[in-house]
């Protein structure tokens, strides 16, 4: 910078490494909170357990939140003094704050709701209720409102087969775009021999209309992988 300071930004990056790390962190401990939270329902525990679960998800990602926007503060600032240039460096700590107070002024409720893990959580915790008739008062009332939606869950017993091997999973995903389950490594095989075709991988069940499935479209389907071992536990021969 002619006439100014020069700044190293290498312990900015090193920084910006390591609340990436600290991002992992949360992503596990949300990973664990759906789990243990399944076990509640798969175990039959109270209510009021599920729920605080649901508030630690929450927790979870108002956490997550104000580390990205900390994150965005600080890619921000660096990137406005590599464009300016200014010749009088600013208080960078000073700078940071007021773009970080700026992005959480904006924060609502609906935004941890909108959070990716948070809805997986959700939609798995509310398949899981299904699929072992676990219900609080609210999902009573839910129910009498589904009603049709839950006699088809019912008599479909979620579909243990994969569309693609034809037998039953092991580890079943679920496509997020168009809801249907595959063993994980028949559809990431199809997907990659699809991939090497220079051709797009359609949804292999029956009837869908998606056509071209991604890697990243897929989620591990805890809840479906507990109702099928619960299934085969059931269905064991008694010693």
């Amino acid at each position: 910078m002619p006439g100014g300071s020069v700044i190293s930004f290498n312990s900015v990056d090193s920084s910006l490494s390591s609340l990436k790390n600290c991002q992992s962190y949360i992503n596990t401990g949300m990973d664990i909170a759906t789990n243990v939270a399944l076990d509640l329902v798969q175990n039959y525990n109270d209510v009021e357990e599920i729920n605080n679960m649901e508030s630690v998800m929450l927790e979870y990602a108002a956490m997550n939140r104000e580390l990205n926007h900390y994150m965005q503060a600080v890619e921000d600032t660096v990137h406005q003094v590599k464009r300016d240039r200014p010749e009088n460096i600013p208080d960078l700590k000073d700078v940071v704050r007021e773009k970080f107070m700026t992005l959480e002024s904006k924060n609502n409720d609906s935004d941890l709701r909108r959070n990716e893990k948070y809805i997986h959580f959700m939609e798995q915790l509310k398949r899981m209720r299904k699929e072992f008739g676990f219900q609080s008062d609210t999902d009573a009332n839910e129910a009498i409102e589904q009603i049709d939606e839950d006699i088809q869950v019912t008599q479909s017993q979620m579909n243990f087969i994969c569309p693609i091997t034809q037998v039953e999973m092991q580890k079943p995903v679920r496509n997020k775009v168009c809801g249907h389950n595959y063993e994980e490594e028949a559809i990431l095989k199809m997907i990659q021999r699809r991939e090497h075709q220079k051709k797009k991988a359609r949804c292999p069940k029956i009837g869908c209309s998606h056509l071209d499935v991604k890697k990243t479209d897929l989620v591990a389907d805890e809840a479906l992988k507990r109702a099928i071992d619960s299934q085969n536990k059931q269905s064991r021969p008694k010693l």
